[in-house]
């Protein structure tokens, strides 16, 4: 319903979500600098963000394992205790293959079903559709309950995840609306339609992953999303509840939860900025790192321009490594002072 919304008018962004995009639009540009130079600091990062995925996402849903465990679930090929433990190890087999294989997996029913499929430890009812109507209930402290809210009936569920995958697919070549406002909006309709008896959060968490490595938006390959959704779970269920209010009649108001998950991507990228800031470089990477911006410039260039090219890269090391260069012979200066112009030695 929130892309039948888009699709059928324009919509008027809220001021909020306008500056998030401007933030978005230029961390992913930081986001490429700092996959060129420091790859020995996203390995670290990446195997933090696939323990922490994996874990949060199923405790937002209750699915708990020890944490002695988590180690060897992950990583090695342990018999596996529970369901929890199956879990746990189905959502790191899912993570995986959107790692290794994102740019294969088409946003479609298929990869809808196979990833809560796998998700679930393939047990089950795992990447099968509900067959029985039902709510999700809210339930108190004192014992007390309540619906919080009415999916999608079970004998409408395949056509409509049908048409959110072609409204997803034609609204993005209508270049109408941005793709990141697309994504939270696909997203909001798949919790709506609520498409499986268990699993959907899970399964939304892992379309997300999925959608924004599509749009260029890699950082949960290095922080972790589900961790921040579920240290701001509070907002998540209160964001949702107010976004699905009107929803079924198609009157809803889809931007509290937009702007949360904006929110969620943005911290990401703030947090990855400071983890980069923070890791310590292995020996030699920095003068690698500038060595290798050095060879990629054809014309001459400053060391403003390397700079700009190695975040994180004190100036001092920058003129050291020149500085080496140039008494090996390999580049030369062209000039004097901080705007000197330096090039590559012509052999």
């Amino acid at each position: 319903m929130t892309l039948r919304q888009m699709a059928a008018k324009h919509e008027t962004i809220p001021s909020v979500v306008s500056w998030y995009l401007a933030d978005l639009s230029e961390a992913r540009g930081k986001q490429e600098l700092f996959i060129r130079q420091s790859p020995q600091k996203l390995k670290v990062l990446r195997e933090h963000a696939l323990i922490e995925s994996a874990v949060s996402s199923n405790r937002i849903e209750g699915v708990e394992v020890d944490k002695a465990r988590v180690g060897t679930i992950m990583f090695g090929k342990p018999a596996l205790r529970d369901r929890n433990e199956e879990e746990l190890h189905g959502y790191r087999e899912a993570l995986k293959r959107i790692h290794e294989r994102g740019a294969d997996l088409p946003i479609s029913e298929e990869t809808i079903l196979l990833l809560h499929k796998v998700a679930r430890g393939q047990s089950g009812d795992a990447g099968q559709y509900k067959v029985k109507n039902g709510e999700i209930i809210e339930r108190y402290p004192d014992g007390t309950s309540r619906t919080r809210f009415k999916p999608l009936s079970a004998l409408r569920t395949p056509e409509a995840i049908r048409e959110l995958v072609s409204l997803w697919e034609a609204e993005l070549l209508n270049h109408n609306v941005h793709p990141l406002i697309l994504l939270a909006a696909f997203n909001l309709d798949f919790l709506c339609i609520h498409p499986f008896r268990d699993g959907n959060g899970r399964a939304s968490r892992l379309l997300m992953l999925l959608q924004c490595y599509h749009l260029g938006f890699e950082v949960g390959r290095y922080v972790s999303l589900e961790r921040l959704i579920e240290q701001n779970k509070e907002r998540y269920y209160e964001t949702l509840q107010q976004s699905s209010q009107g929803w079924h009649e198609g009157d809803h108001d889809p931007w509290p939860y937009i702007g949360y998950l904006l929110f969620i991507l943005k911290t990401a990228y703030r947090e990855f900025e400071n983890r980069m800031g923070r890791i310590k470089s292995p020996r030699g990477e920095k003068s690698g790192q500038i060595i290798q911006a050095i060879e990629g410039n054809l014309a001459a260039f400053s060391v403003s321009d390397i700079q700009k090219q190695c975040p994180g890269v004190s100036i001092d090391m920058i003129r050291l490594t020149l500085k080496k260069m140039r008494a090996k012979g390999q580049i030369e200066c062209l000039g004097r002072g901080q705007s000197a112009q330096w090039r590559k030695t012509i052999k």
